[in-house]
């Protein structure tokens, strides 16, 4: 089976408001998201990328209804979640949004195949009366087609992960969302992983968010959202990476931009000609320049 027959989907957008999302460690209350104001549009591929506790995992949970955020907004496609129930949420994850949890095995039964797999995770979508693609169709999608009656228990870890994918894509979803999915892989499993990811994305037209730490896959996806401190810290794209202004005006500043503007300082934003400068604030008996050298942004919302 060619994958490239595979027809194309409608990807479900995503958009989030304001999300933030607090839990309870140790009797104290910490804030795994501070507002995060996020759109991925249909049939985007993106990757989540940051520092371990940033949030990635959180959001990409929140994203799934797997939990409920303290404050702000969700919406997947047409939903807004906040304004579903618990069992609207079960059916939502089990017709409208794959998974793939870090830790491939745990997407699967090791006593079945590969096949067998898809096709028991394609049952909540046949009861609901949704039309889904052959299981030798999914495999072939993610590189599995002659592979696919191995039980999962003897398989690589390479194909175990491509198996996990396949599963996530077993009832047609529009989002699939992806934690980890290459880590703890050799380089030729992960590139398997990551042209499967990539091939789902250019020839079906699913929506893709994915979490990872890996800078070569971050290399290969064309968008990349970095996430710092529980907010969107920078976004990225061909080779590029960019500031993001904030719904309450504040721009997160580079990392290497805190040894001169140290968390706490004042600064002086001003416009020059044009550009956008943010420099050391002198102070009121300071000289006219300050001592080290400004930072010049071209265009709003860049440091």
């Amino acid at each position: 089976m060619n994958p490239g027959s595979q027809p194309r989907r409608t990807g479900l957008p995503v958009r989030t408001e304001g999300l933030v999302h607090i839990y309870r460690s140790e009797g104290q209350d910490v804030a795994a998201l501070a507002g995060v104001d996020l759109v991925v549009t249909a049939g985007e591929l993106v990757a989540l990328l940051g520092p371990s506790g940033a949030g990635k995992s959180t959001l990409l949970g929140l994203f799934g209804g797997l939990m409920r955020p303290s404050a702000g907004r969700i919406f997947v496609g047409n939903h807004n979640l906040a304004d579903l129930d618990d069992g609207a949420l079960d059916a939502l994850r089990s017709t409208e949004v794959g998974f793939v949890l870090q830790g491939a095995a745990r997407n699967l039964l090791p006593y079945l195949s590969a096949r067998q797999n898809v096709e028991f995770a394609q049952g909540a979508a046949l009861r609901q009366g949704r039309e889904v693609p052959p299981a030798d169709e999914v495999l072939a999608l993610v590189g599995l087609q002659a592979d696919g009656d191995d039980l999962v228990g003897t398989m690589t870890p390479g194909d175990i992960q491509l198996a996990a994918l396949a599963v996530a894509l077993a009832g047609a979803p529009g989002l699939i969302l992806a934690d980890e999915p290459t880590s703890q892989l050799d380089d030729r499993a992960r590139d398997g992983v990551l042209d499967a990811l990539l091939r789902l994305h250019e020839t079906v037209g699913t929506t893709v968010i994915l979490v990872t730490h890996d800078p070569h896959v971050a290399a290969r996806v064309p968008r990349t959202v970095t996430i710092r401190d529980g907010r969107v810290g920078a976004e990225g794209g061909g080779g590029g990476e960019y500031a993001v202004v904030a719904a309450d005006g504040s721009v997160p500043l580079p990392l290497e931009a805190l040894e001169v503007f140290a968390p706490g300082a004042p600064v002086r934003i001003r416009e020059d000609d044009g550009r956008w400068v943010i420099e050391p604030w002198p102070g009121p008996t300071g000289p006219s320049a300050p001592a080290t050298p400004p930072t010049v942004g071209q265009g709003r919302g860049q440091s």
